[in-house]
């Protein structure tokens, strides 16, 4: 089963969304959002808890993919997040995932008995390219005992 898979399977959310996960490695994940009326705002395009949902969603799915050997021993579960919505977002919206410290670092600070926080940055683009959101979720992996 893909991380994608994975993820559908087990969030609800992810699913009633109809969420696409179209990449999903430890290096960058990208997630799309289809054009669906059902989830539009009152200008007619995503609305923004859909978004963030889009984006939150994309940084779950890199932190599987690079953390999912850890599994076993530790749970990751976001700490906190932050959006910025830039631009007016039309259609189908696709949010990009990228890990804000080497993967190394956060492991080896588990391996320390630590509980390691680490940031993930997200951009939501149109279809066109343009950004029309930037969100930061902080991650930490909590250790199972």
């Amino acid at each position: 089963m893909t991380v994608g898979e994975m993820l559908v399977a087990t969030v609800p959310m992810a699913r009633t969304l109809n969420l696409a996960f179209l990449e999903t490695t430890p290096e960058r994940a990208v997630v799309r959002l289809p054009d669906q009326a059902e989830y539009h705002n009152h200008v007619g395009g995503p609305h923004a808890g859909a978004m963030f949902t889009l984006a939150e969603s994309a940084s779950g799915a890199i932190v599987i993919a690079a953390f999912g050997d850890q599994m076993s021993r530790a749970v990751p579960l976001a700490v906190k997040a932050e959006i910025g919505y830039k631009k007016l977002a039309m259609g189908e919206v696709t949010a990009t995932a990228t890990l804000g410290r080497p993967i190394a670092d956060v492991v080896a600070e588990l391996d320390a008995g630590q509980r390691p926080e680490f940031p993930v940055a997200i951009e939501i683009r149109r279809a066109d390219g343009a950004v029309t959101g930037e969100m930061t979720v902080v991650w930490t992996l909590r250790p199972n005992s």
